[in-house]
């Protein structure tokens, strides 16, 4: 069958909600994917922020195979050597005496178990949740994601929930003061909303004024954690030390999973039945994070996330493009719609993304991501930029 043939095939039976790219993928290896015509394209939006250390690593994929063979799944009634396995290799990686693990599905499940704990551990109900923020789409998730377009429809099943100005420390402290909520949840490098950032002061005035509030710091690094951005999470580049991190996307290598990192003292306050999960912490995909952190420390992703920046960062900064975010989560701004250009790149064999301002330009890719291959998307888009300069004169 043709690609055409099989997205038809999909559209014939999936619910319409995504607009999707017309190409249907096949396989991947590394920084590259193969459609099902033999089509070869660089990932560089990395599967949405997923596969950090490249499609089918060998690793992960044998890791899986092989627990495959032994045993597919139970659920956590019972102890699992790889999920022990897995969650001591993610301890060890944690910043100090966030030791505590909760495997989950997904980031917005990440997200949500961490609101409710928090919740529990204060005994209060508001959360105060940052303007340009998406922390996933499930009810719980949505009501602190910013994005109009989700929201709309659901409002009536949120709860309390104040929205304060990403990087606006004096307005985003004096409402935790006032109001003293149950958490604080931060994204804290935008990604849907084009990598935005803020000033490390405002994270660590924001972490100051919820001890001072004895509410809880929950970190959503849903994307930029596990190694993308410099450190094993971005909080310990910011210098700060959340109640709660979240994580997902990267931690599996391409297999679904979540996980929430808990300090010691709000893990204190959670007792049995307080969380559950069917499938969290699950084999496969517990070999799967097991392989993956070991790929992330054997072959210097961390490290390599911040060249791989430089490199785009010194691309750009020659071409006169403004570049944000830090490591392999990177937006760069056109300063004009940047749809044509993503189109153009993705006949060109090249896959970006966009984001919530139209002018920035998504890029997400894999940590084995060669200077090579970063070249060579500059190349494509010297082409692209020359052919519009021609079309204007």
């Amino acid at each position: 069958m043709t690609s055409a043939e099989w997205m038809e095939l999909e559209d014939a039976t999936q619910l319409n909600t995504y607009r999707k790219w017309p190409i249907s993928l096949e396989s991947g290896r590394g920084a590259w994917v193969v459609d099902t015509d033999g089509k070869r394209y660089l990932d560089l939006y990395g599967g949405h922020c997923v596969v950090f250390t490249g499609h089918n690593h060998p690793a992960v994929v044998q890791a899986v195979k092989d627990q495959a063979d032994k045993l597919l799944f139970y659920s956590n009634a019972v102890y699992s050597p790889a999920r022990a396995r897995a969650s001591a290799a993610l301890a060890a990686l944690a910043p100090k005496g966030m030791g505590n693990i909760f495997f989950i599905n997904s980031g917005a499940e990440a997200n949500e178990t961490a609101m409710k704990i928090a919740r529990k551990a204060t005994g209060r109900s508001g959360i105060v949740a940052m303007e340009g923020d998406f922390h996933g789409r499930s009810l719980g998730a949505l009501s602190v994601t910013w994005q109009a377009p989700y929201r709309k429809g659901h409002e009536s099943s949120f709860g309390p929930v104040t929205f304060v100005p990403f990087g606006d420390a004096e307005k985003t402290c004096a409402v935790i003061r006032e109001s003293k909520p149950a958490a604080v949840i931060i994204e804290p490098i935008q990604s849907t909303a084009g990598m935005r950032t803020a000033p490390v002061s405002f994270f660590r005035l924001v972490a100051a004024a919820c001890k001072e509030a004895g509410s809880m710091l929950i970190m959503d690094e849903v994307q930029s954690g596990i190694g993308r951005t410099g450190a094993f999470t971005y909080s310990q580049v910011l210098g700060i030390e959340p109640d709660m991190i979240t994580f997902a996307k990267s931690l599996g290598g391409g297999v679904p999973v979540g996980a929430v990192l808990i300090r010691d003292e709000v893990a204190a306050t959670v007792g049995y039945g307080d969380q559950g999960t069917t499938f969290g912490g699950a084999p496969l995909a517990m070999a799967a994070v097991e392989a993956t952190l070991k790929v992330l420390i054997d072959e210097n992703l961390t490290e390599r996330s911040v060249q791989i920046y430089d490199r785009f960062e010194k691309g750009c900064n020659e071409r006169g493009l403004r570049i944000q975010g830090a490591g392999c989560l990177i937006g760069i701004d056109f300063g004009q719609p940047m749809g044509a250009f993503a189109t153009d790149l993705r006949e060109k064999g090249i896959l970006v993304g966009g984001s919530t301002d139209p002018n920035i330009m998504r890029l997400m890719p894999p940590g084995v991501v060669t200077d090579a291959e970063i070249d060579s998307f500059f190349a494509a888009l010297d082409e692209i930029l020359a052919s519009k300069m021609e079309v204007v004169a």
